[in-house]
């Protein structure tokens, strides 16, 4: 049984933007070269650029949230720059073209500790908790989360955990050897792959004009509510991103978690936040409006004002 307060399941959208940004240096494979970027499944080349906006915060962050993403065995993948990112759809990819993610924890040993991963192996057949127990012998720096490696996807890890991973029960504890040592696994749940895109403002408008998608999609602006009163489109919802702390514990509550959620702010760099956030709370189809208010003033509508 998974200790409830391990789950990643709530952070601020500004630690989550910050967590991210620091995966390129700390999700590393040392057998492998080239840079790490991000799958083109989760977040185009445009995002993550703009992610390095956050690192600064890094030094306000807990602790747990970058341990949490250290585990150096996660795989480098080659870098997307240059690679064209799809426009925001998903009427016509499947989810079986998505693939899934599933939620893992592992505790990791050295590759000479067999006698203490047999009796670990015991320990769990014995009733106690995979996290409990990584906690206290895990060489792995997200130990201090209890092993818990959040919501992984394909190509992420190194192969053989991800094979492992990838093909093991549900909940049961299996063992995975990589270049790192003997891991110990656990998948505790399994969803299809979520995606975050930028959708371009004239895009955005053209949906706009049908009546069914203003009633039908959730439009969340994260501006300030004297932003808004200065330019807004119809039919956002104003969930102001400094009091994140008044909507945040409630948002999946009041929206749905299977509809698309499109996320718009100044500039694209806040609503990115919130967008980032959004995937972790469980939100399926979340767009995020590239440039924000501003490209859409300038790109789309001319009548409504710049600031």
């Amino acid at each position: 049984m998974v200790r409830v307060s391990l789950l990643p399941l709530f952070a601020s959208p500004a630690a989550s933007a910050v967590r991210l940004s620091l995966i390129p240096t700390l999700f590393l494979s040392s057998s492998s070269s080239s840079s790490f970027s991000f799958s083109s499944s989760c977040c185009p080349p445009s995002l993550i650029h703009r992610l390095s906006t956050f690192a600064p915060l890094s030094n306000f962050l807990p602790k747990t949230l970058i341990l949490n993403s250290s585990s150096h065995f996660f795989r480098r993948v080659p870098s997307m720059v240059g690679h064209p990112w799809p426009k925001a759809s998903f009427s016509s990819r499947s989810g079986t073209e998505r693939g899934k993610e599933l939620l893992v924890q592992h505790l990791l040993v050295k590759e000479d500790d067999l006698k203490l991963l047999t009796e670990l192996e015991k320990r769990i057949w014995g009733g106690e908790d995979l996290s409990d127990l990584a906690a206290e012998y895990s060489i792995c720096p997200s130990k201090g989360d209890g092993g818990m490696l959040g919501w992984i996807k394909k190509g992420q890890m190194v192969p053989e955990f991800e094979e492992t991973a990838f093909s093991a029960p549900l909940n049961k504890v299996v063992r995975c050897k990589t270049e790192f040592g003997w891991h110990l696994m656990q998948v505790l749940s399994e969803r299809e792959e979520c995606l975050l895109q930028d959708i371009q403002p004239n895009e955005l408008h053209e949906k706009m004009q049908d009546p069914k998608f203003v009633e039908e999609a959730q439009l969340i602006d994260v501006r300030e509510p004297d932003e808004v009163a200065t330019a807004s489109l119809p039919g956002f919802q104003l969930l102001p991103l400094r009091q994140f702390g008044n909507w945040g514990p409630e948002i999946t509550t009041e929206l749905d978690l299977q509809k698309e959620t499109y996320v718009m702010c100044h500039h694209g760099v806040r609503s990115l936040q919130v967008a980032m956030w959004l995937q972790t709370q469980g939100f399926r189809k979340v767009f995020n409006v590239a440039g924000g208010i501003h490209a859409y003033a300038v790109r789309v509508d001319p009548s409504v004002p710049t600031y």
